[in-house]
């Protein structure tokens, strides 16, 4: 893969929401992660890694604080890939705050994924004692976005 385009796909992923893109060409594999300053590019033949240490063992090493803290209480996941969103509309009020009561079946956040906002509902009925994403944050699929006790 030439510098122009690797360069042109690095700054399309700073410049976006996507934390992480990955390219499988004829000639190798590319991977960018935003935020985790490494870019790995490997050749065709498995053998060899040009670039920084390879990412599994930084994903391990990010991975296992998030594992240490493990909330009490039941956690609403996301069923899917996309951005979390707390409220309708950028000026609109949250679905929910820390303290709020929710029942089974109301909407708590919205997921945006490929265009499409999809309303994400709780299943369970009890108080919101965390929300574990920011607003407008990447969220991949089984990760926790509230605690519900």
């Amino acid at each position: 893969m030439d510098l122009r385009k690797l360069k042109t796909l690095i700054d399309l992923v700073s410049e976006s929401n996507v934390s992480e893109l990955e390219i499988t060409e004829a000639e190798g594999k590319v991977r960018i992660v935003k935020g985790g300053g490494a870019v790995v590019q490997q050749p065709a033949a498995p053998a060899a890694t040009v670039g920084a240490p390879a990412l599994p063992a930084v994903a391990a090493a990010a991975a296992a604080p998030a594992a240490a803290e493990v909330p009490s209480g039941h956690v609403v996941k996301s069923p899917m890939v996309g951005t979390f969103y707390r409220s309708a509309s950028p000026g609109a009020k949250p679905f929910v705050e820390i303290g709020s009561q929710v029942k089974e079946g109301e909407t708590v956040c919205i997921i945006e994924a490929m265009k499409i906002l999809n309303e994400i509902e709780t299943d369970k009925t009890g108080t919101i004692t965390k929300i574990l994403c920011e607003n407008g944050q990447a969220v991949e699929y089984g990760q926790p976005l509230f605690v519900i006790e």
